[in-house]
Formats: C-alpha cells, sequence, structure tokens
C-alpha cells in the first residue's frame, strides 16, 4: 500500500473515489451502547452509590464517598505553581488570548419600540451550569480545558465544573493548572460514562448541568449522545481532519508536517492536500518519504495517510475550493499567495487558516479562536464552539393596547383557520368595543 494515494481531479471515476476517500462508518458500536445504556440507568436509579462502584471497578480509585472523589482547589494551585516556568507561562499565554478572542463573541440583549408602543427583543443569559470532560490518566489535554471552559465564563456561566479519569489515581497535574488558569470553578476525579451520567441525571453529591462539553473516548461520546435532550451536549466529535489547499508557493516539509499534524491523532484522521502543481505535489510526496521515519508516531501516521490521506491534483485554485466546499473540512489550510482571495470562496469549514505561517497547530494550542470543530463535514451546517453555545436567547414581547388592535385581529384570523376556537377568542378579548 503506498504511503499516500494520488489523485487527478480530471481523472475519470475521480468523484466517486473522493466519495470513497471520504466515507467514514460511524455505525454505532452496539457492545458500547449496551455498556453505556447500563452505566447511564445505574447511575440514574442509584446516583452516588452506583459512581463509586464503576470508579472502583474502571478506574482502580478506592473512595468511600463521593465528596472523597472531589479535587480541592489547593491541589490545582500547587499543580500551578509547580509546573515549569515556560509550561506555565505558555498556557497563561494561550489562555489569555483565547480569552480575547471570545469576548469579540459576546451578545447583548436587544430591543426595539414600534410606533404604536408596542416592544419587541431578545433577552441573553448564559446557561446556570456546565460540565466539562476532560480525558485524564497519561492523556494530557490542558488545551481542551482552555477551549472549552474560558467561552462558558466569558459568557457569564456562574459555575464550570470538570471531571476527569484518574486511573490508578494518577491525577493529571497540567491538566489541574490549566483549570485553576481557565476560572473551572469545581472538580472530580471521575470519568468514562458515569461521569457523564453524573452530570446529567444529579446524584446527591453532584448537581445535575444545563450542558456537558469536552471531548473523551467512544464510551463517553455514546454517554453523551444518549443523555442529550436532558442536558445540551457541544457535538459528537469524529476522527481529526485537515485540507490544505496549495499553490506551491509554501516550503514542501512545512506542507507535509501539516499533513503530519492531524494524522497522528490517531489512524481515522484525514489529511489531504489539494494542488494544480503536478511537481510540488512529488516534493510534499518526497517530503513525507522522508520525514515519516522520523516522527515518533510513525505507525499512526502510515496507517493514517495510507487509509484516509491523499495527494489530490486539481485543474485550478478555483476548482479546489469547489471540492473545499464538498468536504467541509474541520480544519482548512489556504497555503497560497493572497489567501484572503480564495478564503471568500470558501462557504463550510470549521476553521480557516490564511497563509504559509498559519499552521493549524496554531489553532489547537494558542491563536485565541477555539479548536472544538465540527467534523465529518457537520461544518455545512454548524460552527466552531464558542460564547454563544454557552447564552441561551429569550424573545420579549410587550404588546400596547394599541398593537392589541391590529395584531388582534390578525391572531384571530389565522387562529380560526386553525381551527384553535381559544387562541382567536384570547386576541380578540383584548380588542376594544
Amino acid at each position: 500500500m503506498p504511503t499516500i494515494q494520488r489523485f487527478n481531479s480530471q481523472d475519470p471515476g475521480f468523484e466517486q473515489a473522493l466519495r470513497t476517500l471520504l466515507a467514514f462508518d460511524a455505525e454505532q458500536d452496539e457492545s458500547i451502547e449496551r455498556v453505556v445504556h447500563e452505566l447511564l440507568a445505574d447511575i440514574r436509579h442509584r446516583g452516588d452509590e452506583a459512581l463509586l462502584e464503576h470508579t472502583r471497578r474502571l478506574d482502580r480509585v478506592q473512595a468511600d464517598s463521593v465528596a472523597e472523589l472531589e479535587i480541592p482547589r489547593s491541589e490545582w494551585l500547587a499543580a500551578l505553581n509547580g509546573l515549569p516556568k515556560a509550561q506555565r507561562e505558555a498556557l497563561e499565554q494561550a489562555a489569555e488570548r483565547v480569552r480575547r478572542y471570545h469576548e469579540h463573541q459576546r451578545t447583548e440583549s436587544w430591543s426595539y419600540t414600534e410606533a404604536d408602543g408596542s416592544m419587541l427583543g431578545q433577552q441573553i443569559t448564559p446557561l446556570d451550569r456546565v460540565g466539562l470532560y476532560v480525558p485524564g490518566g497519561k492523556a494530557a489535554y490542558p488545551s481542551s480545558v482552555l477551549m472549552n471552559a474560558i467561552p462558558a465564563k466569558v459568557a457569564g456561566v456562574p459555575e464550570v465544573v470538570m471531571v476527569t479519569p484518574t486511573p490508578g489515581g494518577q491525577r493529571n497535574p497540567i491538566v489541574l493548572a490549566a483549570a485553576a488558569i481557565a476560572g473551572v470553578d469545581r472538580a472530580w476525579a471521575i470519568g468514562g460514562a458515569q461521569a457523564v451520567g453524573a452530570l446529567a441525571y444529579g446524584t446527591a453529591s453532584i448537581s445535575p448541568v444545563d450542558k456537558i462539553v469536552g471531548p473523551g473516548n467512544a464510551y463517553v461520546a455514546a454517554a453523551k449522545r444518549r443523555v442529550f435532550g436532558i442536558v445540551g451536549i457541544d457535538m459528537i466529535a469524529g476522527p481529526s481532519e485537515i485540507l490544505i489547499i496549495a499553490d506551491g508557493s509554501t516550503p514542501a516539509d512545512w506542507v507535509a508536517m501539516d499533513l503530519f499534524s492531524q494524522a497522528e491523532h490517531d489512524e481515522l484522521a484525514q489529511s489531504i492536500l489539494l494542488c494544480p502543481d503536478a511537481a510540488y505535489l512529488d516534493a510534499v510526496h518526497e517530503a513525507i518519504e522522508r520525514l515519516l521515519p522520523q516522527m515518533a508516531r510513525v505507525d499512526i501516521l502510515r496507517q493514517s495517510l495510507s487509509k484516509r490521506g491523499a495527494l489530490i491534483q486539481v485543474s485550478s485554485l478555483d476548482e479546489a475550493c469547489e471540492i473545499a466546499n464538498t468536504i467541509a473540512p474541520e480544519h482548512l489550510e489556504i497555503s497560497t499567495r493572497d489567501a484572503e482571495q480564495w478564503a471568500k470562496k470558501i462557504r463550510h469549514a470549521g476553521a480557516i487558516f490564511l497563509g504559509a505561517y498559519t499552521s493549524e497547530s496554531l489553532g489547537d494550542y494558542c491563536a485565541g479562536p477555539n479548536h472544538v470543530l465540527p467534523t465529518a463535514r457537520t461544518a455545512r451546517f454548524s460552527s466552531p464552539l464558542g460564547v454563544y453555545d454557552f447564552q441561551k436567547r429569550s424573545s420579549l414581547i410587550s404588546i400596547s393596547r394599541a398593537g392589541a388592535q391590529t395584531l388582534g385581529r390578525i391572531a384571530s384570523t389565522l387562529a380560526h383557520g386553525e381551527s384553535l376556537q381559544a387562541h382567536a377568542r384570547s386576541a380578540e378579548y383584548r380588542l376594544d368595543p
């Protein structure tokens, strides 16, 4: 099998080949669904007792009460103070950039008054309580803490609670440090579907939340899917994706490494390059072959690139933009001269990275915009996580006596047309005799 597949958009059968390349079987694993269903039902009915049992069994953490599983703030602060200076400064600088960007998303309530004195508007309020799931153990995702907690706090959410598994009692200090920086309010050393259930349904010790955000494994994703409707969720994310549109002006090694940056996540991640220059595609292919053996996650990279990666020669950058809109990628790099010109042609992408110096990895950590992005072509209808995901909109309606004379007649006519007599009479009662 080649290291990475090669296509030409002008070849017969290209459209079918592209559909096959993009196809991702998101069929739910029945065994996972069964386990998650049982876990959630147990948490819902037995609360703290079930949560403790599953935490002992799955994470090997012994505790006599859920209170013992709460991670005290003093431990967060100790973790923060114990970080190497460079690491702490990087976290703090990233947090400040994320906060500053998301402050621009904050929306205020508004209203307007009509000539007859009626007032219409919209009242914006934050969610009361948000739960943040953070993978734990050997995996460390402090950037996820920043990207999920900071927009919630900017939105005005009074309480953001974090859950993170601690297999064998191993608590990740950089995750705790990120929680302290991001403004998380409380944290528990619990994880898996059982933690999602505790956040959704509540237990004697853990109050239910209004929304659950944050990444997790297949069990966590299945649990989030099942509790949606009882609580809100951010999204069900698929494998990571990067699509690069290039004109050949960016060093080939840079683009090869950008393709690696997503392929190294897991074997199902997808990395695609679109370029009209065949010689440049050759150069990138050579860079991939040369750099790949140097990478720590070489086996994952090789599987991801060979199964789901592609170098695609297109007829023009215009066609590249058309194909990009079909793919609707999570991450889109436009690594060309005058990248802003081509960005205007993009309708569907989670995040757009403009120019040779804008690597996707900067967006993952510290540029400022959120790295929680729609995957699996859902960028056609959904958006990055943001402040707006932690705010609600309530309509404001105040009709004056004069306004009721006009609107009452309209409503009455429409209600009678729907055979809803009480609706009609309710409006008619307000009409002047």
